[in-house]
């Protein structure tokens, strides 16, 4: 797999994706942009016991974020970090558009269960459909 310049890491909540992508960008000495998309808020708040409202808008990412640019130092790639909201698989084919991506590298769980199989919203599916560059699919 010779021949890429960016890579897009799109983050869904398993470490497997983001260390098997700094492999792999490593492999291919090439920048990495990293991406995790957070659904956007729609819906009423219920405030009761809440002490910090911007950790329950952020739905973590900050926290993901941290994890990220500590996985990285620790690996010692230099990563471009973006939290993104909105429509997930949408967001990550428009982020690696910007960013000229030439592979994006995402995350699928092995096995899923036969509601999840029928129901699910396919977002990895989503993402091969409307992106510009190859998706390569790392089972989690």
């Amino acid at each position: 797999m010779k021949g890429y310049r960016k890579i897009l890491i799109a983050l869904n909540g398993h470490k497997e994706v983001l260390e098997q992508g700094i492999k792999m960008a490593r492999d291919e000495k090439t920048w990495i942009t990293v991406v995790k998309v957070l659904r956007p808020f729609d819906g009423d708040l219920n405030l009761t016991g809440i002490k910090n409202l911007n950790d329950v808008l952020d739905d973590g990412g900050a926290r993901a974020v941290s994890e990220i640019n500590e996985m990285a130092k620790a690996e010692g790639a230099m990563i471009k970090t973006r939290l993104e909201q909105g429509d997930v698989p949408q967001r990550i084919v428009e982020v690696a558009e910007e960013e000229r991506c030439d592979l994006i590298i995402m995350g699928s769980k092995k096995k899923k269960g036969i509601l999840s199989r029928l129901f699910g919203d396919h977002i990895v599916e989503k993402v091969i459909d409307l992106a510009p560059c190859p998706v390569y699919v790392v089972n989690v």
